[in-house]
C-alpha cells in the first residue's frame, strides 16, 4: 500500500508540473504543442538518469525510483498528450507538423535511452562523495 501511494504522489506532482508547462509554452498561434514536446524531452532525461542511476549504483531506494520514476516521471511525460496531438494534426491534414513531431519524438527516445547507458557507466565513490565519469 506504501508503493502505491509513492506513485500517487509522484504521478500528481508530475502531471500538475507537465499541465503547467503545457499552459505556459504550447500556442494557439502555430498550433505546434512545444509544453507536450518539452514534458516529454525532460522526463525522459530523468527517467533515463534515474534509472541508470538506480541500476548502476544502486542508490536509490526500490520506494525512491517509485516515487521519482514510475510516478513522477510517469505523469510528467504522457503517451495520451502525445497521441492526441498527433491526431489533432492527422485530422486537420497537417503531415508537415505530424512528421516533424514524431522525428523529435524519436530522435528524444533515442538520446534518453543514451544518457540511460552513460549513467548506468557511472560509478560513485563514496568515500569522497564524488561522482566519476
Amino acid at each position: 500500500m506504501k508503493q502505491l501511494l509513492f506513485v500517487f504522489v509522484g504521478g500528481g506532482f508530475g502531471s500538475v508540473l507537465r499541465y503547467a508547462i503545457g499552459k505556459c509554452l504550447n500556442t494557439t498561434e502555430n498550433g505546434i504543442p512545444y509544453g507536450t514536446f518539452a514534458a516529454n524531452i525532460l522526463g525522459s532525461l530523468l527517467i533515463g538518469i534515474i534509472l541508470g542511476l538506480a541500476a548502476k549504483n544502486e542508490t536509490l531506494s526500490q520506494n525512491s525510483t517509485l516515487l521519482l520514476a514510475t510516478g513522477f516521471c510517469g505523469g510528467f511525460t504522457t503517451f495520451s498528450t502525445f497521441a492526441y496531438e498527433n491526431h489533432l494534426f492527422l485530422k486537420s491534414g497537417d503531415f508537415t507538423k505530424l512528421c516533424s513531431l514524431y522525428h523529435c519524438q524519436f530522435c528524444d527516445w533515442f538520446f534518453s535511452r543514451f544518457c540511460r547507458n552513460f549513467c548506468g557507466e557511472i560509478s560513485v565513490d563514496t568515500s569522497f562523495n564524488v561522482i566519476d565519469c
